[in-house]
């Protein structure tokens, strides 16, 4: 007994400088490595995300046009601004098709979103189903659906030809946004707004819409982004004449990238950092919604 016991006591006094439970796995986190393999991959993913943005804007203000640097020049921006009709027409027809076919869906996706959501009906599986079709199938097969609709309904190709398309497959994302956020309603709140009076006009209006707000917004941003950028849809429903950004832009880069793009690339990516900034704090009231 005698020579055990200061055996247990070393071993015992040993113990007590080793970290144990809570205390352990807080040890084990401070003394991780600086970088863990997470936070490499993260790293790289945002160096190939930004890379690309970084090289556009510095090639926007090179003096020549090719890959060589040959010095800083504003020629381009001069160009852009000055002497570039063609481009400037057909940004700004994609602001508008982009603005009304994302203003339009989130309507049409809000009402039918609360309406799928609020009433039962026979068809009601049914029209929740197909409305989220234009999102599963391949926008090839809906760029030449829409092609052969509107020419065996002989509707000349043209900005309204557009404007249908891009409200035909923005509705399903609004929708989508609309219902998720429905599916997080309280109902009890519609019944004591009837039970203090107020009407289903009212209820809809003043409640549910309010409430819906966050979604509605996510909804009408998201059809905006996806107005903006789509090609392939609008390839094939535009005419002589209404040439949105991206058939600009492709029809431009058969003959080389000019640097006017990476000009008006740049005036878009810093509208958009100037117009997140500004309107920060309405989307924080809406986040906290």
């Amino acid at each position: 007994m005698n020579t055990k016991n200061p055996v247990h006591n070393i071993i015992t006094s040993l113990r007590i400088g080793i970290p144990q439970g809570e205390a352990a796995r807080h040890a084990k986190r401070a003394f991780k490595p600086r970088f863990s393999f997470s936070q490499t991959v993260f790293l790289a993913t945002i160096v190939f995300l930004f890379l690309p943005l970084f090289v556009l804007i510095l090639y926007s203000f090179n003096a020549s046009k090719g890959m060589n640097w040959t010095g800083f020049s504003l020629v381009w921006y001069e160009q852009l601004f000055l002497h570039s009709r063609d481009l400037w027409r057909a940004f700004w027809n994609s602001i508008l098709i982009a603005a009304t076919s994302a203003a339009v869906a989130t309507i049409l996706g809000t009402f039918g979103a609360i309406g799928v959501n609020w009433y039962r009906f026979k068809l009601r599986n049914y029209v929740q189903t197909i409305s989220f079709m234009p999102m599963i199938l391949p926008e090839i097969i809906i760029g030449v659906s829409l092609s052969i609709f509107f020419a065996g309904v002989g509707m000349r190709l043209g900005l309204l030809t557009i404007f249908i398309a891009h409200t035909t497959f923005n509705l399903p994302f609004v929708f989508l946004m609309v219902m998720a956020r429905l599916d997080e309603f309280d109902f009890s709140i519609i019944e004591a707004a009837h039970d203090l009076g107020a009407n289903e006009r009212q209820t809809l209006l003043k409640v549910t819409v309010p409430i819906c707000l966050p979604g509605i917004v996510s909804g009408f941003l998201t059809a905006i982004t996806i107005s903006l950028e789509d090609f392939v849809i609008t390839y094939f429903v535009a005419g002589p004449g209404s040439s949105t950004l991206p058939l600009y832009i492709y029809s431009a880069i058969r003959f080389g990238v000019s640097p006017v793009i990476n000009a008006l690339s740049v005036v878009m990516i810093c509208g958009t950092v100037l117009l997140t900034y500004l309107l920060r704090n309405f989307l924080k009231y809406i986040a906290a919604k």
